[in-house]
């Protein structure tokens, strides 16, 4: 089992930024994918950013490119996600995810093993 927290939410004005942190504990974060999605009210959960164990391979959804940053310190069992020039649009409960498999591109939620409670992040205008 591996729980995951998320941290960082909150409220900001366009054009702030904000860094989302997720802690692991559990079991072995090794060869862990690590992935963040957001939720809008009514709908399905989307990914935004995706890192693999090692960081080499990274993909973003195209509404956060060159905005958002996800990064991890496997040491600290933690990823993160840098959100800076939020905007409106971006408000959106806001969840970290592991996947224990190799995947390429953005996975779908579906393929996630292990999720965090969701944290909310609110941009205002």
């Amino acid at each position: 089992q591996l729980q995951l927290v998320e941290s960082g939410g909150g409220l900001v004005q366009a054009g702030n930024s904000l860094r989302l942190s997720c802690a692991a504990s559990g079991r072995s974060f090794s060869g862990v994918a690590m992935g963040w999605f957001r939720q809008f009210p009514g709908k399905e959960r989307t990914a935004v950013a995706r890192i693999s164990w090692r960081g080499e391979d990274i993909n973003y959804d195209d509404t956060v490119k060159g905005r958002f940053t996800i990064s991890r310190d496997n040491a600290e069992k933690t990823a993160y996600l840098q959100m800076d020039n939020l905007k409106p649009e971006d408000t959106a409960v806001y969840y970290c995810a592991a996947d224990l498999h190799k995947r390429e591109g953005l996975p779908a939620a579906m393929y996630y093993e292990y999720w965090g409670q969701g944290t909310q992040v609110t941009v205002s205008s």
